[in-house]
């Protein structure tokens, strides 16, 4: 039995069969507000800014952050994105494998939340703490997003205001 043949079906590009549109562009900057400087770093302002796609992860962001400040040392860290910078009604993390007395309910992993997901707009600001020993805390701003998707790799450090303090201010003394 012939078959007839196959039509030639007018693809349409993935972007456009589901109605998504692509991902913004977010500019933050993410200032050092707190943790273990020493002295040289008092009364400096310190800040990154950096450009990720809504389509990235808060792990993406956590990523860019630790490499702007030259870390080299991993450690649990946090957003928080309360209705303020201090504000823990809306903790992102890694989750934990085991219960601890005492800490805030999740409200997404860090690994899978997706920036654009956050309902973030321009003037709005959250937490991010990094090593809970030391407690590194930084403000982050949103100052722009785009709808354009840009060239190049995300997320990118595109400023760096003053000098990154060492992850461990006494590792100079050893």
């Amino acid at each position: 039995m012939n078959m007839p043949p196959k039509k030639k079906e007018n693809k349409i590009p993935e972007e456009g069969a589901r109605g998504k549109t692509p991902s913004k562009i977010y500019t933050l900057n993410v200032y050092l507000i707190g943790g273990p400087v020493s002295d040289e770093f008092d009364d400096q302002i310190i800040f990154r800014t950096i450009q990720i796609r809504g389509d990235q992860t808060l792990e993406d962001f956590h990523e860019s952050i630790f490499k702007a400040f030259d870390r080299f040392d991993g450690h649990l860290y946090e957003f928080i994105l309360g209705v303020g910078p201090d504000d823990r009604s809306a903790i992102y993390s890694l989750p934990m494998d085991i219960e601890v007395s005492g800490l805030e309910e999740m409200a997404g992993d860090v690994r899978t939340t997706l920036i654009e997901s956050l309902g973030l707009e321009v003037g709005r600001a959250f937490g991010y703490r990094f090593d809970f020993g030391d407690d590194w805390l930084h403000q982050i701003n949103v100052i722009a997003i785009e709808n354009s998707p840009g060239k190049g790799r995300y997320p990118k450090i595109i400023e760096k205001v003053g000098k990154s303090p060492l992850q461990y201010p006494d590792q100079n003394d050893e």
